[in-house]
């Protein structure tokens, strides 16, 4: 009994540093909790965040702030379509004095790297960045270097103004664990925006590092040991099974990635709400981050103008709770 008190203290007491953390982040980005809690949890469970949105709502600029107050490293690609794929891997430049090739390394080697309108890149640059953050390695030349822990991806794509664009396809989005959908923020919040961000902000003090990069493999080591009874486990896959099953709407269902990352972020979100198990809560708020570009929708759903939400609902409806 002992060991379980001084266990839930400890997940008491490391939640309080995420707390700390959202409070600075809150310094700068006003609204968009959904959207700063995700990313968080993305950087605790090593998960990709994939970010559709509009322009103006914040996305690249709280992606920047979450950076500055973690002690990591932060790189920023702008995707555009004559971008190649050594203009993020790297590559490797003949040295006319030595004789020798050496290798550049590409801004792909940081620990937080947003990708920007990363629909707006070619097919093999995207596949290029897919392709490191499924293996965390890269390779250049003749040589394969290993990615920094923890390395997070977090892609932007603008869902309208789609000529000249090239859309990720659904097998490539499976990479990333969560994908946000950023609505605009409430009146009164964007109230606050206009007042502070219509002042001049140069002499505003840095945000404080709440994080450090032991600090975070910490955390991760103690999110895995965050309890998932036997029947959460089931509630989860009863969810997934039920993406495959025969349905006029659903095109595919969710892979057996689906599943990991259903569980991954739902030990996380009791983590950050200062439990060390988890509830059904936590899986159903995370679940259509999760599922909602995991889902192909098919011609029927597209004609009825049903999407992957509406499904997730219902599944959700069905799957009886443990």
């Amino acid at each position: 009994m002992e060991n379980a008190q001084v266990q839930v203290k400890s997940f008491e007491e490391e939640g309080k540093l995420i707390t700390s953390l959202r409070a600075e982040i809150n310094k700068v980005i006003i609204g968009q909790e959904y959207m700063v809690d995700r990313i968080i949890m993305g950087l605790l469970t090593g998960g990709h965040i994939l970010l559709e949105g509009i322009p103006g709502l914040a996305k690249s600029l709280t992606a920047n702030t979450v950076a500055e107050t973690i002690g990591i490293g932060f790189k920023r690609i702008q995707f555009t379509p004559d971008l190649l794929p050594a203009d993020i891997l790297g590559t490797e430049i003949y040295n006319q004095k030595t004789g020798e090739f050496v290798i550049k390394k590409g801004p792909i080697f940081t620990n937080i790297l947003l990708a920007d309108e990363i629909n707006r890149a070619p097919a093999k640059v995207q596949s290029a960045l897919l392709e490191a953050m499924q293996e965390n390695q890269v390779t250049i030349g003749d040589v394969t270097y290993r990615l920094d822990k923890p390395f997070l991806v977090i892609a932007t794509q603008n869902p309208i103004e789609q000529q000249g664009t090239y859309p990720l396809p659904e097998a490539q989005q499976d990479r990333f664990m969560l994908k946000l959908k950023i609505e605009y923020p409430k009146r009164e919040e964007e109230k606050q925006i206009i007042e502070r961000f219509s002042k001049d902000r140069v002499n505003e003090p840095p945000l404080r590092k709440i994080l450090s990069h032991d600090t975070i493999m910490q955390l991760r080591n103690l999110i895995d040991e965050v309890y998932v009874h036997e029947n959460i486990k089931n509630y989860v896959l009863d969810i997934i099974f039920m993406t495959r099953e025969k349905n006029i709407y659903i095109a595919c269902g969710a892979s057996p990635r689906a599943s990991i990352s259903l569980i991954k972020a739902s030990k996380c979100k009791a983590f950050m709400e200062g439990r060390n198990f988890v509830i059904p809560d936590d899986v159903k708020s995370v679940v259509y981050d999760v599922l909602r570009h995991r889902i192909l929708l098919s011609y029927e759903a597209e004609a009825e103008d049903i999407t992957s939400e509406d499904l997730i609902t219902q599944i959700l409806e069905k799957v009886n709770l443990p």
